[in-house]
Protein backbone atom coordinates (compact mmCIF):
# COMPACT_ATOMS: atom_id res chain seq x y z
CA UNK A 1 0.00 0.00 0.00
CA UNK A 2 2.87 2.39 0.87
CA UNK A 3 4.48 1.77 -2.53
CA UNK A 4 1.18 2.39 -4.32
CA UNK A 5 0.66 5.69 -2.52
CA UNK A 6 4.23 6.71 -3.32
CA UNK A 7 3.69 5.91 -7.00
CA UNK A 8 0.43 7.89 -7.14
CA UNK A 9 2.03 10.85 -5.36
CA UNK A 10 4.98 10.86 -7.75
CA UNK A 11 2.97 10.52 -10.99
CA UNK A 12 -0.35 12.10 -10.03
CA UNK A 13 0.01 14.88 -12.64
CA UNK A 14 0.28 12.32 -15.50
CA UNK A 15 -2.67 10.37 -14.18
CA UNK A 16 -4.69 13.58 -13.87
CA UNK A 17 -3.73 14.51 -17.43
CA UNK A 18 -4.90 11.14 -18.80
CA UNK A 19 -8.17 11.36 -16.85
CA UNK A 20 -8.92 14.84 -18.21
CA UNK A 21 -8.07 13.69 -21.76
CA UNK A 22 -10.58 10.83 -21.51
CA UNK A 23 -13.28 13.14 -20.10
CA UNK A 24 -12.71 15.74 -22.82
CA UNK A 25 -12.84 13.06 -25.53
CA UNK A 26 -16.14 11.69 -24.21
CA UNK A 27 -17.65 15.17 -24.06
CA UNK A 28 -16.38 16.02 -27.56
CA UNK A 29 -17.77 12.95 -29.29
CA UNK A 30 -20.99 12.82 -27.26
CA UNK A 31 -22.14 16.41 -27.72
CA UNK A 32 -20.89 17.09 -31.28
CA UNK A 33 -22.71 15.22 -34.05
CA UNK A 34 -19.92 15.53 -36.65
CA UNK A 35 -17.16 14.31 -34.36
CA UNK A 36 -19.50 11.59 -33.12
CA UNK A 37 -20.19 10.34 -36.64
CA UNK A 38 -16.45 10.34 -37.41
CA UNK A 39 -15.82 8.32 -34.24
CA UNK A 40 -18.53 5.77 -35.09
CA UNK A 41 -17.25 5.40 -38.66
CA UNK A 42 -13.67 4.96 -37.48
CA UNK A 43 -14.76 2.50 -34.79
CA UNK A 44 -16.59 0.41 -37.39
CA UNK A 45 -13.48 0.28 -39.58
CA UNK A 46 -11.30 -0.73 -36.63
CA UNK A 47 -13.87 -3.33 -35.53
CA UNK A 48 -13.89 -4.81 -39.03
CA UNK A 49 -10.11 -5.00 -39.05
CA UNK A 50 -10.06 -6.66 -35.63
CA UNK A 51 -12.67 -9.20 -36.77
CA UNK A 52 -10.56 -9.89 -39.87
CA UNK A 53 -7.41 -10.39 -37.80
CA UNK A 54 -9.12 -12.65 -35.26
CA UNK A 55 -10.77 -14.63 -38.04
CA UNK A 56 -7.46 -15.10 -39.85
CA UNK A 57 -5.79 -16.43 -36.69
CA UNK A 58 -8.70 -18.75 -35.91
CA UNK A 59 -8.87 -19.88 -39.53
CA UNK A 60 -5.15 -20.71 -39.56
CA UNK A 61 -5.41 -22.72 -36.34
CA UNK A 62 -8.33 -24.74 -37.76
CA UNK A 63 -6.76 -25.53 -41.15
CA UNK A 64 -5.93 -29.11 -40.20
CA UNK A 65 -9.54 -29.91 -39.31
CA UNK A 66 -10.82 -28.11 -42.39
CA UNK A 67 -8.50 -30.06 -44.67
CA UNK A 68 -9.70 -33.31 -43.13
CA UNK A 69 -13.33 -32.28 -43.61
CA UNK A 70 -12.68 -31.26 -47.22
CA UNK A 71 -10.99 -34.57 -47.95
CA UNK A 72 -13.91 -36.49 -46.52
CA UNK A 73 -16.34 -34.30 -48.46
CA UNK A 74 -14.45 -34.85 -51.72
CA UNK A 75 -14.49 -38.62 -51.20
CA UNK A 76 -18.22 -38.53 -50.54
CA UNK A 77 -18.88 -36.40 -53.64
CA UNK A 78 -16.75 -38.63 -55.85
CA UNK A 79 -18.68 -41.67 -54.63
CA UNK A 80 -21.98 -39.87 -55.21
CA UNK A 81 -21.01 -38.86 -58.75
CA UNK A 82 -19.90 -42.41 -59.55
CA UNK A 83 -23.15 -43.81 -58.20
CA UNK A 84 -25.24 -41.35 -60.25
CA UNK A 85 -23.27 -42.09 -63.40
CA UNK A 86 -23.82 -45.83 -62.95
CA UNK A 87 -27.54 -45.25 -62.49
CA UNK A 88 -27.72 -43.07 -65.60
CA UNK A 89 -25.81 -45.64 -67.64
CA UNK A 90 -28.12 -48.42 -66.41
CA UNK A 91 -31.03 -46.30 -67.63
CA UNK A 92 -29.42 -46.03 -71.07
CA UNK A 93 -28.56 -42.33 -70.84
CA UNK A 94 -25.63 -41.13 -72.95
CA UNK A 95 -22.84 -40.17 -70.51
CA UNK A 96 -21.44 -37.58 -72.97
CA UNK A 97 -24.81 -35.84 -73.19
CA UNK A 98 -25.14 -36.00 -69.40
CA UNK A 99 -21.75 -34.29 -68.94
CA UNK A 100 -22.73 -31.59 -71.44
CA UNK A 101 -25.94 -30.88 -69.52
CA UNK A 102 -24.01 -30.79 -66.23
CA UNK A 103 -21.55 -28.23 -67.59
CA UNK A 104 -24.37 -26.13 -69.04
CA UNK A 105 -26.12 -26.15 -65.66
CA UNK A 106 -22.95 -25.25 -63.74
CA UNK A 107 -22.07 -22.42 -66.15
CA UNK A 108 -25.20 -20.52 -65.07
CA UNK A 109 -23.73 -19.93 -61.62
CA UNK A 110 -21.06 -17.62 -60.30
CA UNK A 111 -19.43 -18.35 -56.94
CA UNK A 112 -17.94 -15.58 -54.81
CA UNK A 113 -15.75 -17.16 -52.09
CA UNK A 114 -15.81 -15.42 -48.72
CA UNK A 115 -14.65 -15.92 -45.15
CA UNK A 116 -16.82 -15.60 -42.07
CA UNK A 117 -15.39 -12.80 -39.90
CA UNK A 118 -18.17 -12.62 -37.31
CA UNK A 119 -20.77 -15.21 -36.35
CA UNK A 120 -23.10 -16.18 -33.50
CA UNK A 121 -25.10 -19.34 -32.83
CA UNK A 122 -26.56 -18.84 -29.35
CA UNK A 123 -29.09 -16.04 -29.95
CA UNK A 124 -32.67 -16.21 -31.18
CA UNK A 125 -31.85 -14.01 -34.18
CA UNK A 126 -28.25 -14.74 -35.15
CA UNK A 127 -26.37 -12.79 -37.80
CA UNK A 128 -23.18 -13.52 -39.72
CA UNK A 129 -20.65 -11.15 -41.31
CA UNK A 130 -18.52 -12.11 -44.32
CA UNK A 131 -15.56 -10.29 -45.87
CA UNK A 132 -17.10 -9.63 -49.30
CA UNK A 133 -19.33 -6.74 -50.31
CA UNK A 134 -20.67 -4.74 -53.23
CA UNK A 135 -17.15 -4.10 -54.51
CA UNK A 136 -16.84 -7.87 -54.97
CA UNK A 137 -20.20 -8.26 -56.71
CA UNK A 138 -22.29 -9.23 -53.68
CA UNK A 139 -25.87 -7.95 -53.55
CA UNK A 140 -28.69 -8.24 -51.03
CA UNK A 141 -30.89 -11.36 -51.35
CA UNK A 142 -28.12 -13.53 -52.80
CA UNK A 143 -27.84 -17.07 -51.46
CA UNK A 144 -24.94 -18.21 -49.28
CA UNK A 145 -23.77 -21.84 -49.15
CA UNK A 146 -20.79 -23.82 -47.89
CA UNK A 147 -19.20 -27.18 -48.68
CA UNK A 148 -21.78 -29.10 -46.65
CA UNK A 149 -24.95 -27.25 -47.61
CA UNK A 150 -27.19 -24.25 -47.01
CA UNK A 151 -26.05 -21.23 -44.95
CA UNK A 152 -28.46 -18.32 -45.49
CA UNK A 153 -29.27 -15.18 -47.47
CA UNK A 154 -27.36 -11.91 -47.82
CA UNK A 155 -29.22 -9.30 -45.75
CA UNK A 156 -27.21 -6.06 -45.93
CA UNK A 157 -24.18 -5.07 -47.99
CA UNK A 158 -21.44 -2.46 -47.66
CA UNK A 159 -18.44 -1.96 -49.94
CA UNK A 160 -16.30 -4.72 -48.45
CA UNK A 161 -18.52 -6.59 -45.99
CA UNK A 162 -21.94 -8.24 -45.99
CA UNK A 163 -24.30 -9.29 -43.22
CA UNK A 164 -25.93 -12.67 -43.80
CA UNK A 165 -29.27 -13.81 -42.38
CA UNK A 166 -28.40 -17.46 -41.60
CA UNK A 167 -30.72 -20.40 -41.07
CA UNK A 168 -30.18 -19.83 -37.33
CA UNK A 169 -32.48 -16.80 -37.34
CA UNK A 170 -36.21 -16.80 -36.66
CA UNK A 171 -36.79 -14.54 -39.68
CA UNK A 172 -35.25 -17.11 -42.03
CA UNK A 173 -37.79 -19.12 -44.05
CA UNK A 174 -36.46 -21.07 -47.03
CA UNK A 175 -38.33 -23.47 -49.28
CA UNK A 176 -37.05 -27.06 -49.24
CA UNK A 177 -38.13 -30.45 -50.54
CA UNK A 178 -37.73 -34.05 -49.33
CA UNK A 179 -35.11 -35.50 -51.65
CA UNK A 180 -36.47 -38.06 -54.07
CA UNK A 181 -40.06 -37.72 -52.84
CA UNK A 182 -41.15 -34.28 -54.06
CA UNK A 183 -42.97 -33.02 -50.94
CA UNK A 184 -41.92 -29.52 -49.97
CA UNK A 185 -42.18 -27.21 -46.97
CA UNK A 186 -40.29 -24.36 -45.29
CA UNK A 187 -37.28 -24.73 -43.04
CA UNK A 188 -37.25 -22.45 -39.98
CA UNK A 189 -35.36 -22.25 -36.68
CA UNK A 190 -36.89 -22.33 -33.21
CA UNK A 191 -33.83 -21.00 -31.37
CA UNK A 192 -33.16 -24.16 -29.36
CA UNK A 193 -30.19 -25.95 -30.94
CA UNK A 194 -27.66 -24.68 -33.49
CA UNK A 195 -27.58 -28.12 -35.16
CA UNK A 196 -31.36 -28.57 -35.40
CA UNK A 197 -34.16 -26.89 -37.34
CA UNK A 198 -37.79 -27.61 -38.19
CA UNK A 199 -39.59 -27.94 -41.51
CA UNK A 200 -43.19 -26.76 -41.57
CA UNK A 201 -46.16 -27.42 -43.91
CA UNK A 202 -45.31 -30.96 -45.02
CA UNK A 203 -48.68 -32.33 -46.22
CA UNK A 204 -50.42 -35.13 -44.32
CA UNK A 205 -50.44 -37.42 -47.35
CA UNK A 206 -46.65 -37.19 -47.73
CA UNK A 207 -44.68 -40.44 -47.52
CA UNK A 208 -41.18 -40.27 -46.07
CA UNK A 209 -38.91 -41.87 -43.49
CA UNK A 210 -36.53 -40.78 -40.77
CA UNK A 211 -33.11 -40.36 -42.32
CA UNK A 212 -34.48 -38.87 -45.56
CA UNK A 213 -32.61 -35.77 -46.68
CA UNK A 214 -34.05 -32.35 -47.43
CA UNK A 215 -32.66 -29.97 -50.03
CA UNK A 216 -33.57 -26.62 -51.54
CA UNK A 217 -36.57 -26.83 -53.83
CA UNK A 218 -35.49 -24.28 -56.45
CA UNK A 219 -38.88 -22.54 -56.20
CA UNK A 220 -37.31 -19.24 -55.09
CA UNK A 221 -35.06 -16.98 -57.12
CA UNK A 222 -32.30 -17.24 -54.49
CA UNK A 223 -31.19 -20.88 -54.36
CA UNK A 224 -31.06 -23.51 -57.08
CA UNK A 225 -32.57 -26.91 -56.43
CA UNK A 226 -30.47 -29.55 -54.71
CA UNK A 227 -28.51 -27.69 -52.00
CA UNK A 228 -28.41 -29.90 -48.88
CA UNK A 229 -30.37 -28.64 -45.87
CA UNK A 230 -30.44 -31.56 -43.42
CA UNK A 231 -31.89 -34.99 -42.66
CA UNK A 232 -35.06 -35.96 -40.81
CA UNK A 233 -34.53 -37.10 -37.22
CA UNK A 234 -38.06 -36.75 -35.79
CA UNK A 235 -41.65 -36.12 -36.90
CA UNK A 236 -44.64 -34.56 -35.15
CA UNK A 237 -48.01 -33.09 -36.05
CA UNK A 238 -48.30 -29.36 -36.67
CA UNK A 239 -50.18 -27.35 -33.99
CA UNK A 240 -53.35 -27.29 -36.14
CA UNK A 241 -53.04 -30.97 -37.06
CA UNK A 242 -53.28 -30.21 -40.78
CA UNK A 243 -49.66 -31.02 -41.68
CA UNK A 244 -46.43 -32.55 -40.39
CA UNK A 245 -43.58 -30.77 -38.66
CA UNK A 246 -40.19 -32.34 -39.33
CA UNK A 247 -37.24 -31.99 -36.98
CA UNK A 248 -34.01 -32.09 -38.97
CA UNK A 249 -30.30 -32.31 -38.25
CA UNK A 250 -28.70 -29.52 -40.27
CA UNK A 251 -26.00 -30.44 -42.76
CA UNK A 252 -24.12 -27.22 -41.90
CA UNK A 253 -22.31 -26.89 -38.56
CA UNK A 254 -22.56 -23.14 -37.97
CA UNK A 255 -20.36 -23.24 -34.87
CA UNK A 256 -17.29 -24.17 -36.96
CA UNK A 257 -18.21 -22.36 -40.19
CA UNK A 258 -15.28 -20.45 -41.71
CA UNK A 259 -15.50 -20.55 -45.51
CA UNK A 260 -18.63 -19.85 -47.55
CA UNK A 261 -19.61 -18.96 -51.11
CA UNK A 262 -22.09 -16.34 -52.22
CA UNK A 263 -24.14 -17.89 -54.99
CA UNK A 264 -25.27 -15.88 -58.01
CA UNK A 265 -27.30 -17.42 -60.80
CA UNK A 266 -27.42 -15.32 -63.95
CA UNK A 267 -30.80 -16.68 -64.94
CA UNK A 268 -32.17 -16.07 -61.43
CA UNK A 269 -30.97 -12.46 -61.46
CA UNK A 270 -32.68 -11.94 -64.82
CA UNK A 271 -35.86 -13.56 -63.45
CA UNK A 272 -35.84 -11.38 -60.32
CA UNK A 273 -35.42 -8.21 -62.37
CA UNK A 274 -38.21 -9.25 -64.75
CA UNK A 275 -40.58 -10.01 -61.85
CA UNK A 276 -39.74 -6.68 -60.18
CA UNK A 277 -40.33 -4.80 -63.45
CA UNK A 278 -43.68 -6.57 -63.86
CA UNK A 279 -44.75 -5.64 -60.31
CA UNK A 280 -43.69 -2.01 -60.84
CA UNK A 281 -45.60 -1.91 -64.12
CA UNK A 282 -48.70 -3.37 -62.47
CA UNK A 283 -48.53 -0.84 -59.63
CA UNK A 284 -48.19 2.00 -62.12
CA UNK A 285 -51.17 0.66 -64.11
CA UNK A 286 -53.34 0.46 -60.98
CA UNK A 287 -52.27 3.95 -59.96
CA UNK A 288 -53.16 5.43 -63.36
CA UNK A 289 -56.57 3.75 -63.34
CA UNK A 290 -57.47 5.02 -59.89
Amino acid sequence: MHNLLAFLTKHYHWLLFLFLEVVSGVLLFHYNSYQGSVWISSANVVTGMVYDWASDVEHYLSLENQNANLSQRNIFLEQEVSRLRRQMMDMGVDSTEMERQEMQHISQFEWIPAKVVSNSVNHLDNLMTIDRGSADGVEADMGVVCGTGLVGVVYQVSDHYSVVLPLLNRRSRISCVIRGRGYFGYVTWNGENSMRAVVEDIPRHARFEKGDWLETSGFSAIFPAGVSVGKIVDVEDSPDGMSYRLHILLSTDFSTLRDVCVLTDKSMIERMRLEKAALDSLEQYNHNNH
